[in-house]
């Protein structure tokens, strides 16, 4: 599959497309998300004891701490989840994150793709996944992933077993 047109708010400010800018990174790495915690809030209810909703701020310390080395192998790294474009805003400043965070609350990528989502505290949600992306087309999909912190390493290794 190829990724769809889809322009999305992004954390560098205004929109970002998804066939446009996977076209140009020639590999782009795409970490989806159920969502980042707030300082000061509670996680939703039941939160916990949902299969894999947790591990989110570690998944993107992960791609974070990894970045030069996937850049290194020319990948360009853009995560996305349904929260808004100020909470992502929040996210990428407090991690010190070198990469876009795209927010996508009505799930669009998800209905292009049939992606998997679930449903949390009255909120729709993007099932962890990670799409590998070469010249526009889905070349690996991560999923389930599990441990989130380990997932760059995997994309990392993934690639580099393929260059």
């Amino acid at each position: 599959m190829r990724l769809p047109t889809l322009a999305l708010p992004a954390t560098t400010g205004g929109e970002i497309d998804l066939a446009a800018v996977a076209a140009d990174a020639g590999t782009l790495v795409l970490y989806l998300y159920p969502r980042t915690g707030t300082p000061g809030e509670p996680s939703p209810d039941g939160w916990d004891a949902i299969p894999g909703a947790r591990g989110c701020t570690p998944q993107s310390c992960a791609f974070r701490d990894h970045a030069g080395d996937l850049a290194a192998l020319g990948a360009r790294v853009i995560g996305l989840s349904a929260q808004s474009a100020e909470e992502q805003a929040a996210f990428v400043k407090r991690e010190h994150l070198p990469f876009a965070l795209l927010s996508d609350p009505a799930l669009r990528l998800a209905h292009e793709l049939r992606l998997p989502t679930f449903e949390a505290a009255g909120m729709r949600l993007y099932r962890r996944i990670t799409l590998v992306i070469e010249d526009g087309a889905i070349a690996k999909v991560f999923y389930p992933v599990f441990p989130p912190d380990r997932n760059a390493a995997d994309v990392l290794t993934w690639l580099r077993e393929r260059r």
